[in-house]
């Protein structure tokens, strides 16, 4: 290489700041044995940082000669910009993470219907404290996770998570599904009540009157989750009647054409018809019930993913459970259940 394009190289060099602050620890310490036990490093590695500095730059940095070791007027120039450009350095994170917080200060969030027509107000209410702006997207989950995965949403709150390893999650809440009988409809199941026993909860439903069971789509996730929750307990219903939400589903059932499986959530959201119906709790097994996660595909929205899981649980304890059992007191004081503290993960 020649001088000059080496001359070239060195005014081209970036600086590099660890060498940088080693160099402000040796005139502070007035040593290089000094600065490397404060650095916690060897010597030779304090001295090979200096000499790097000295020959990316062309001049000698410190005066060898006396002792304590004092700096060069080149050494002192450095000095000077040394501490102001570290200075900057170190401001750069808090400024940073300031940037990052006022762009959190935009959140898009999709949740599923359901969580989105009972739960999204008052959190949307929670949040307004600390978000800017706030875009609350509805749908059903395949849709929502498929947004989530290119960006188009922040944090989506669906039941069903995606086998993608870049989205971390946090359990919500749980809530058991129910049965959902015309007002007029009798039967053992209404009678008795719910039977935790597999075998007598299939009997109780073997034993309901001919209707028809009106179901969710199987393009939608809680329908794919009934269906399952149907050939655990080994019963078949014959196909007739699907629908994508919750209205028209307990429309048909207020109108006496047939009975249904849905959630508390569901009925909340659909409210309208609950004097038209009747509500039977269902058992809370695994297969028994639907649960909640919110979901963030990116780790800086965890702070962000913390604060809506903290307000979601705040709005379901204060407004949504209670509200529930005084609609439905028949349900059971489980039916929706959360979780015990967990961090996100």
């Amino acid at each position: 290489m020649t001088p000059s394009s080496l001359a070239l190289r060195h005014e081209r060099s970036l600086p590099d700041l660890h060498a940088l602050e080693t160099f402000l620890a040796v005139c502070e310490a007035g040593s290089m044995s000094l600065a490397a036990q404060h650095m916690g490093v060897s010597q030779s590695a304090v001295s090979q940082m200096v000499k790097t500095l000295e020959n990316t730059y062309g001049v000698a940095l410190l005066d060898r000669e006396v002792r304590p070791a004092r700096p060069t007027p080149a050494g002192s120039i450095l000095l000077e910009m040394a501490e102001a450009l570290l200075t900057q350095a170190r401001d750069m994170a808090e400024q940073l993470r300031q940037r990052v917080r006022q762009d959190h200060a935009q959140i898009r969030l999709g949740c599923v219907d359901s969580f989105a027509a009972t739960v999204g107000p008052a959190l949307i209410h929670a949040l307004s404290g600390s978000a800017r702006e706030l875009q609350l997207w509805s749908g059903l989950t395949p849709g929502l996770n498929s947004q989530l995965l290119a960006r188009d949403l922040d944090l989506a709150i669906c039941t069903e998570v995606p086998t993608d390893p870049r989205v971390t999650q946090h359990l919500l809440l749980s809530e058991s599904w129910v049965a959902v009988f015309p007002k007029n409809v009798s039967g053992p199941l209404m009678e008795q009540g719910v039977d935790n026993d597999t075998k007598r909860l299939r009997a109780q439903l073997q034993a309901l009157p001919q209707l028809p069971l009106i179901r969710y789509t199987l393009r939608s996730v809680i329908g794919q989750q009934i269906e399952r929750f149907i050939r655990h307990l080994g019963l078949s219903f014959p196909q007739r009647y699907a629908f994508d939400a919750t209205d028209p589903l307990l429309s048909m059932v207020a109108a006496g054409l047939g009975w249904a499986i849905s959630t508390p959530l569901c009925l909340w959201q659909s409210r309208a018809w609950l004097d038209e119906v009747q509500v039977v709790s269902l058992p809370a097994t695994r297969l028994g019930q639907r649960d909640f996660h919110l979901l963030c595909r990116e780790r800086q929205w965890s702070a962000s993913a913390e604060e809506i899981a903290t307000l979601t649980r705040r709005v379901l304890l204060q407004n949504v459970i209670p509200d529930l059992r005084r609609a439905m007191p028949a349900l059971g004081t489980d039916v929706v259940s959360l979780p015990s503290a967990a961090s996100f993960s």
